[in-house]
């Protein structure tokens, strides 16, 4: 009778556990769209996921709201690129708080303030969350700058302005996307009560999909090896050298200042010398930049998304994110 009634409630309790571990909700924050996509992409269907920057938005230049706040300090998981890329997360993130429940996911980023002007992003609860979407004079920052941004280019390829050497844009490449994929998977499978068989099935699943994916995009691109790119600042990089496309200028090597008046000249000039030159606009910056130093030349406009606004948020959304960056470099070529 007793060990009837100890396997009896050794049974409850299993089947209590597992019940507990189906009903868990989790709530994970990214700091950007693309990460979320990846998160959907792994976790099981109870994860709740919230990105940060809004659609229209961009990490370079976003403060954070009150509330946003509160979903930080609440969330179970923190997932960001790391300090060279959301500059507005420095502050918070390297708080004790933060210490166990932080992903960075760039090699080698530490949260940790990296001087006052990085942290003073985070000092003020601002709502406008949107880059400046005037036209900055020429001479509003100085010639200096753009005397800056003339140096550091090997030809074509101006070197990146985010950090000390280092392109944080690290999702639009999907071979790095699968390597965050599989990071996610095992950060994730430390939270109580997930399900991680659910985890390596996920995994699995996109794996093949992402690499499918990547063969076909592949495919489609070859043809767009012999098209000019240029960009309003240099985020397209990872991509494009996964696929082995050519950026010919980039309009701005820091999304954060106006370029310069000599950098925009080296960038006609460019323009003007390229073959089948295409601009590849974003949605998040103001595009008569391009309008206005480009008037009277023969190119051609697409416009791609980094932080893919307009990509459902659903399992699949980041290989629909990669064949949407596809699709714009498709749209350069001629008719």
């Amino acid at each position: 009778m007793l060990r009837a009634l100890k396997a009896l409630t050794l049974g409850v309790l299993a089947l209590t556990s597992t019940a507990i571990q189906a009903d868990t909700d989790h709530h994970i924050v990214t700091s950007i769209k693309p990460l979320g996509l990846l998160v959907r992409a792994i976790a099981p269907d109870s994860v709740n996921v919230t990105a940060l920057v809004p659609a229209g938005a961009s990490p370079h230049t976003y403060q954070m709201r009150p509330s946003q706040r509160r979903a930080l300090e609440e969330a179970d998981l923190v997932v960001w690129v790391g300090p060279d890329m959301e500059t507005f997360l420095i502050r918070m993130l390297s708080g004790e708080d933060f210490e166990n429940r932080t992903l960075t996911l760039m090699a080698g980023s530490e949260p940790v303030e990296h001087g006052h002007d990085h942290a003073s992003h985070d000092d003020h609860d601002h709502h406008d969350d949107h880059a400046p979407d005037h036209e900055p004079s020429h001479h509003e920052h100085g010639e200096d700058h753009a005397e800056h941004e003339n140096h550091g280019g090997h030809g074509g390829h101006d070197l990146h302005d985010h950090s000390h050497g280092e392109d944080p844009h690290i999702w639009l490449d999907p071979q790095l996307g699968l390597a965050m994929a599989e990071q996610l998977r095992d950060r994730l499978a430390t939270l109580p009560g997930i399900d991680r068989d659910q985890l390596d099935r996920n995994l699995a699943r996109f794996r093949i999909a992402l690499t499918g994916a990547e063969r076909r995009i592949q495919q489609q691109l070859v043809p767009a090896r012999e098209i000019s790119l240029f960009t309003y600042h240099d985020a397209f990089r990872r991509f494009a050298e996964h696929y082995n496309l050519a950026i010919a200028g980039i309009l701005t090597l820091n999304p954060e200042r106006s370029p310069g008046a000599r950098h925009i000249a080296d960038v006609q000039e460019r323009l003007r010398a390229s073959t089948q030159p295409c601009l590849l606009t974003e949605p998040q910056f103001n595009q008569q930049w391009w309008r206005s130093i480009t008037e009277g030349m023969d190119l051609r406009f697409s416009t791609w998304d980094p932080l893919a606004s307009e990509i459902p948020d659903t399992a699949d959304g980041y290989i629909q994110f990669q064949q949407s960056m596809a699709d714009a470099v498709l749209a350069c070529l001629p008719e």
